[in-house]
C-alpha cells in the first residue's frame, strides 16, 4: 500500500534524529513493503483505542498513526542497523494521556537504532540495545472483518459523522459481500479488491422506513452513495479509511470491538 494518505499536508517537523549510522535501505531483512500495530512501548501494552502504527514503503518512507496524530518521514536500513530521520505530523489535540503516550512512542522511534524480526513481531532497539518498540505485523485483508462507521461523505465534499443514536455497520465476508445496516434497513453489496484498490458494487436494502431518529434515513441514503465511491482502502490500526477515485474520504470506519 502507498504511505501517500499516511503523510499530512500541515506538517510540523519534530526533529526526531537517530545516532545510528546511516546506510541504503535493503541487506538483512527488508521492511520495504510491510506494516505493523504497537503491541508494546517500553514494555507496556498501549492505551486501548489509540492505535500506534508504522509502515515502511519501498522509497525509504515510514509513516502511520501516533494515537492521535498521523506522522511520516524517511528510514534507512542496512543490515539490521536502523536510521530514522526527522518526522514530521499533524497538529492535533487529544486526551492528555494519548498525547503523553504519542511523545513517548515518538522519542522511542526517534532513538531507534536497530530492529530485528521474530516471526510476527518486529522491535526497534535503542543504541543501548533495549527493545523499546515492538509491533505486530498488520493485515492488510479485509475479508472476514467487521467495521463500525465513524463519519462518511455526504456527497458536497464534507465528511460528517454519524447521526447520534444510529449505529452503521460494514462487514466484509468471505465470498466477496459486504453486508451491514445503514442505520435502518439491512443492505448488502459485491466487492472486489486488489493491492490497496477496492471496487463496491451498487448496495441493494430492505425498504423499511425508520422515523427516528431523525435525519436517520437521509444518512442511510448519503452512506449507501458514499460507499459505491470506494476506490481505495487504507488501514491505520484499527481504523479503515475508504477513499474515492479522486482521493476524497468517502467513509471512515473503526473496527469493530477493537
Amino acid at each position: 500500500m502507498s504511505l501517500r494518505r499516511f503523510v499530512p499536508s500541515q506538517l510540523v517537523l519534530l526533529g526526531l534524529m537517530t545516532a545510528a549510522c546511516a546506510g541504503g535501505a535493503g541487506g538483512g531483512t527488508s521492511l520495504a513493503g510491510t506494516a505493523w500495530i504497537l503491541v508494546e512501548l517500553d514494555a507496556e501494552q498501549p492505551l486501548i483505542g489509540a492505535s500506534i502504527t508504522a509502515e515502511f514503503d519501498e522509497q525509504g518512507r515510514v509513516g502511520g498513526t501516533s494515537g492521535c496524530n498521523s506522522y511520516g518521514g524517511q528510514y534507512q536500513a542496512r543490515g539490521e542497523s536502523m536510521t530514522i530521520g526527522a518526522l514530521a505530523g499533524t497538529l492535533m489535540a487529544c486526551a492528555e494521556p494519548v498525547m503523553a503516550q504519542e511523545s513517548a512512542f515518538l522519542a522511542a522511534l526517534g532513538a531507534t537504532a536497530s530492529f530485528s524480526i521474530s516471526g510476527d513481531r518486529l522491535s526497534l532497539h535503542d543504541s543501548g540495545g533495549d527493545a523499546r518498540l515492538v509491533f505486530q505485523a498488520q493485515s492488510t485483508a479485509l475479508n472476514g472483518t467487521s467495521w463500525t462507521v465513524l463519519s462518511y461523505n455526504n456527497g458536497e465534499q464534507a465528511v460528517v459523522s454519524v447521526v447520534e443514536a444510529t449505529e452503521v455497520t460494514v462487514r466484509f465476508d468471505e465470498s466477496g459481500q459486504i453486508t451491514g445496516n445503514a442505520g435502518c434497513n439491512d443492505y448488502s453489496a459485491s466487492y472486489q479488491i486488489s493491492d490497496d484498490s477496492i471496487s463496491i458494487g451498487p448496495p441493494s436494502s430492505r425498504r423499511m422506513f425508520c422515523a427516528q431518529p431523525e435525519g436517520v434515513m437521509a444518512q442511510e441514503a448519503l452512506f449507501l452513495a458514499a460507499l459505491e465511491t470506494a476506490a481505495t482502502y487504507s488501514l491505520q490500526g484499527n481504523l479503515l479509511e475508504l477513499r474515492s477515485a479522486d482521493e476524497a474520504i468517502a467513509v471512515r470506519l473503526q473496527q469493530a470491538g477493537r
